[in-house]
């Protein structure tokens, strides 16, 4: 049994639902809360994870960062080195989702050149009618940053675990990876 501990950093455009997601997953789904405040800097959430069909565990360290242009310069000193990354937009508006690609820029440059394992999040999925950005078109963009996609309702409380379990998976398997690459090193 190996407890592991990953920082995860939570990003995108203000008003996307990073808060709202990160709460609904840190509470299994039973909070939802129907009024935010706008992050203004970063809020951290901890929780662990148990990994399915091993007896591991990743604890995650959820580092939830304002999204409003003028904060994240001051939040970004905030963010530390993340080992995944939880990038999320808007499914009811575009800008939100061009806004990607800046904020994969920041990341990267912010991480100087660590490959850092993530996923790419839709939310606001319940709001179908209003939908801007089609699953094929997300899943392209996000396949060609090496990403994961999922799309997911905070405010249904649907799917909301499953982009950070992912992670978690993945944070275990490069785990797992690492700890036979070395164990191939030793003689004997």
């Amino acid at each position: 049994m190996v407890k592991l501990r990953a920082r995860c950093l939570l990003v995108g455009d203000a008003a996307v639902g990073k808060s709202a997601l990160s709460h609904v997953f840190h509470s299994d789904g039973t909070l939802f809360q129907k009024n935010y405040s706008m992050t203004t800097g970063v809020e951290l959430l901890v929780k662990c994870v148990n990994i399915p069909e091993t007896s591991d565990s990743v604890e995650l360290y959820i580092t939830d960062s304002a999204g409003k242009e003028t904060l994240v310069e001051a939040c970004e000193k905030m963010w530390g080195e993340p080992s995944l990354l939880c990038l999320v937009f808007d499914l009811t508006s575009e800008q939100s989702f061009a806004n990607c690609s800046r904020w994969m820029e920041r990341v990267r440059g912010h991480v100087q050149g660590l490959q850092v394992p993530g996923v790419l999040v839709g939310n606001k999925s319940d709001l179908s009618a209003r939908r801007e950005v089609q699953t094929a078109v997300a899943q392209d963009w996000a396949q060609s940053q090496g990403l994961d996609y999922h799309e997911t309702s905070a405010r249904e409380m649907e799917n909301c675990d499953a982009p950070l379990l992912s992670l978690a998976r993945t944070f275990q398997s490069l785990y797992q990876e690492r700890l036979e690459n070395i164990q191939n090193l030793s003689p004997g």
